[in-house]
């Protein structure tokens, strides 16, 4: 791996922005740094689109420098203005604890116990301040025309913007000055959204401390895939971290299933694997497509970073099976994890005829086209192709009594959940 940081980032493609490149470079070569990257608890979960900026958190904490996690209390109960030209719903400070716990709790599965990392809150010295020293010591340092200026708030000036979003900036400022004077922090990252309030901040330690004061700015890429769609979005919504939002057999699958114009980018971005092995890789996307072996190292290398070898193992479990039609050898976690996001309905214990059961659940429109896939073999019940129009279908004899998973045609897959 390169000695410098930033070379290796370079490599990547993974910088979009930085102030006083030469600077920072020369700052990284020499000397092991601290920086911080934030989160706001605008959620209960990160998505894989927050993973960015974290994953570059996480190089550089592999490559020996001190990263500290922001997980932004007292921003996120404000909100950070976005480009939705839209005010963020006020969450109460109840909910923004508890989705401080669950952020918390995500982060330090990715980054680990080691010690050479440091997670803080910043409603911790944001609570603190209080209005007038807000205004004297804060407020005094910004101009009006300057904060309008920046794209995040330029962007909403048609449509408007509250006080309480429009000074957000300040209080990241805030952050990176305390964050800087308490741990002699030099360095924010962010996304490419972020770079109006990290240069708010490197303005602002710059005029109370010196403009020859070092501290810097990165900000990561805008991901987009190569249709020119937002990256990390899929028709059923986001692809979350949280395994009870999105299994890690749909995790799996979100990376697996990549295009082969996108994957490359991916191996670079969201795995840690070195430069030959990533190369070795783009030459049999061009060689041997169809073998999608860059596809699937992306989702090994990924699933275990995020969800554990254990996961990882049981998500590759699952596709194989599913990949030979062996439903019946899935467990109960196994196929929840597989068909959960599957069209659903609820069903009793009772046993039914098999055409009575596909019209009372609404997967076939009448008993004559029922009767007439089930004839043709388009139906399968957990796995066994029924083709017999008087056969019985009992839903405590599979998956714990649980549920029943019918497919019709080659793709149509559904989920019928037992009720008690």
């Amino acid at each position: 791996m390169r000695k410098n940081i930033i070379n290796e980032l370079t490599w990547r493609d993974a910088i979009n922005q930085q102030t006083d490149a030469e600077g920072l470079r020369e700052l990284v070569e020499n000397n092991k740094i601290s920086l911080y990257c934030g989160a706001d608890p605008t959620g209960d979960s990160l998505h894989i689109g927050h993973l960015i900026p974290f994953m570059m958190m996480k190089r550089f904490q592999l490559a020996g420098h001190h990263p500290y996690i922001l997980i932004g209390g007292g921003t996120g109960s404000i909100g950070d203005p976005s480009g939705r030209n839209s005010e963020r719903q006020l969450q109460t400070m109840e909910k923004v604890q508890k989705n401080v716990e669950a952020l918390s709790s995500q982060m330090r599965k990715l980054f680990g116990k080691d010690a050479n990392v440091t997670f803080v809150n910043n409603y911790d010295w944001l609570s603190k301040i209080s209005l007038l020293d807000f205004l004297r010591d804060y407020g005094k340092n910004f101009n009006i025309n300057t904060m309008l200026a920046k794209d995040i708030v330029a962007s909403r000036l048609e449509v408007g913007i509250s006080f309480t979003e429009f000074t957000y900036q300040i209080l990241q400022s805030i952050d990176f000055k305390h964050l800087h004077d308490e741990h002699n922090i030099q360095l924010q990252i962010g996304g490419a959204d972020q770079w109006g309030n990290i240069t708010s901040g490197i303005d602002m330690i710059h005029k109370l401390e010196g403009s020859d004061e070092p501290v810097y700015g990165l900000t990561i890429p805008l991901m987009l895939k190569a249709d020119g769609t937002k990256f990390g979005k899929t028709a059923g919504g986001a692809i979350w971290l949280d395994p009870e939002k999105t299994s890690p057999y749909e995790f799996y699958q979100f990376w697996v299933n990549q295009d082969d114009r996108d994957v490359v980018k991916y191996l670079k971005f969201f795995t840690f694997l070195e430069e030959d092995e990533i190369e070795e890789l783009a030459q049999k996307v061009a060689t041997e497509p169809e073998k999608r072996e860059a596809q699937k190292r992306l989702a090994q290398e990924v699933t275990r970073f995020v969800h554990g070898q254990e996961a990882l193992d049981e998500a590759e479990h699952i596709t194989e099976l599913l990949f030979e039609g062996n439903i019946k050898a899935l467990d109960v976690v196994e196929a929840e994890q597989a068909f959960g996001k599957a069209p659903s309905v609820e069903i009793s214990q009772e046993a039914k005829n098999i055409v009575d059961f596909l019209v009372d659940t609404g997967i076939e429109p009448s008993k004559r086209q029922a009767r007439e896939d089930v004839q043709n073999g388009a139906i399968t019940i957990n796995g066994d192709r029924i083709q017999e129009t008087d056969a019985m279908i009992d839903p405590m004899t599979s998956f714990d009594g649980k549920f029943v998973i019918i497919r019709r045609g080659k793709k149509n897959y559904f989920l019928a959940r037992v009720t008690d």
